[in-house]
C-alpha cells in the first residue's frame, strides 16, 4: 500500500490529480482510519492506464470511466462463466437440487454396464405393454 505522494510518483502524475480521480470514481483507494488515501499496486496500473488512455489514446475522462467500467464488468462475466461451466464438467449434473431447493452439483451414480435383455414374451392380458428392442 502507498501515501498518496508515492502512488503519484509511481504512476507518473501529480498527487492532486490523484485526488480528482478518486472523486471521479475512476480510482477507489482504500482509506485509513483517518480518511488518507492508500494505494495498492492494482490502483497505481490503473492510474497508468488512465494516463495511456488519455494521452496516447486521445479518450476524455468519461470515456475511459465507461472503459473500466466495461473492462471490470467483462471481469465479473469471466468469472461467472468459469462457475457455471464448472456444473456441466463431464461427470456433473447440472440441475440438481439440495433440500432447501438450492442448486448444487453432484456427482452422477456410475452406469451399469449394458447388457443385452432379450426380448419379453406377450401375455395374455388386455393391460399388456409390448417392449420391442431391435437386435443388433
Amino acid at each position: 500500500m502507498f501515501v498518496i505522494s508515492r502512488a503519484a510518483e509511481l504512476a507518473g502524475m501529480h498527487p492532486q490529480t490523484l485526488r480528482q480521480y478518486d472523486r471521479l470514481g475512476l480510482v477507489s483507494p482504500r482509506r485509513t482510519a483517518g480518511r488518507g488515501r492508500r494505494y495498492s499496486l492494482r490502483d497505481v496500473a490503473t492510474l497508468r492506464e488512465i494516463q495511456r488512455l488519455s494521452q496516447d489514446e486521445g479518450i476524455n475522462l468519461a470515456g475511459i470511466k465507461r472503459i473500466l467500467e466495461l473492462e471490470a464488468q467483462v471481469l465479473r462475466l469471466e468469472r461467472q462463466v468459469d462457475y457455471l461451466r464448472s456444473f456441466v464438467e463431464p461427470g456433473r449434473r447440472v440441475f440438481t437440487a439440495d433440500p432447501r431447493g438450492d442448486v448444487v452439483a453432484t456427482r452422477r451414480p456410475p452406469r451399469a454396464p449394458r447388457v443385452a435383455q432379450p426380448p419379453r414374451a406377450i401375455t395374455a392380458s388386455t393391460s399388456a405393454v409390448v417392449l420391442w428392442r431391435p437386435t443388433p
